[in-house]
């Protein structure tokens, strides 16, 4: 009881604290499902992690919701943006369509990157146990490319090499591009932490 009111007490500090002047450069937003079960069926624990343009990494906001709701995420974000909160640059997440439209309403100005573990977890379960081993490192070329250039080339010929058979594998990587190479455009001691939704563990460099 006394941990519970403990965490309660945390949860209310977190949630009440201004956010005005935060400077996010980066957002990862995921939806987590604890062991405990929470107040109603099918939800979990919505997490938005941020760093600063200092290269500060903090916990921003915590809410329990709908992994897949466009209300459960956007309930969330107008409630940062109204304690101050600016568009981040990159907001980093998996295909949870929800929050991309959430992000549409709330905080528009922030670009989408897909998390490259999720995707490739789709695109394998897209495929014949035969074919997965070559598309697992066909994917790693392209999100381990030296320049968005070369990742460009590396998804065009995982197409050349998986759309005649599998075109439904292709579309996941093909329709997503944009969203998938958004990291890019970032700075290159950054991107390991952007291509995927696992945050930084240590503070990454300023930009």
């Amino acid at each position: 009881m006394r941990l519970t009111k403990q965490w309660q007490a945390d949860h209310a500090v977190l949630q009440d604290r201004t956010l005005t002047g935060s400077d996010y450069v980066y957002v990862w937003a995921d939806g987590v499902h604890p062991k405990v079960r929470l107040g109603q069926a099918h939800s979990c624990v919505l997490v938005l992690m941020g760093v600063r343009v200092d290269g500060t990494k903090e916990l921003i906001a915590i809410a329990e919701g709908l992994r897949e709701s466009t209300e459960s995420w956007a309930d969330l974000l107008r409630d940062c943006r109204r304690r101050g909160m600016t568009d981040p640059e990159l907001v980093v997440s998996d295909g949870a369509m929800g929050l991309w439209k959430a992000l549409a309403e709330v905080l528009p100005a922030a670009r989408h990157q897909r998390c490259w573990v999720h995707k490739a977890r789709n695109v394998s379960n897209a495929l014949p146990k035969s074919a997965q081993p070559g598309a697992k490192k066909a994917m790693q070329e392209i999100y381990n490319a030296e320049d968005r250039a070369h990742a460009e080339k590396a998804i065009a010929e995982f197409a050349r090499t998986y759309e005649a058979k599998w075109r439904k594998a292709v579309k996941k990587i093909t329709d997503d591009a944009e969203e998938l190479l958004a990291f890019y455009d970032f700075p290159a001691q950054h991107w390991v932490h952007l291509r995927t939704t696992n945050p930084p563990s240590s503070r990454p460099s300023p930009r």
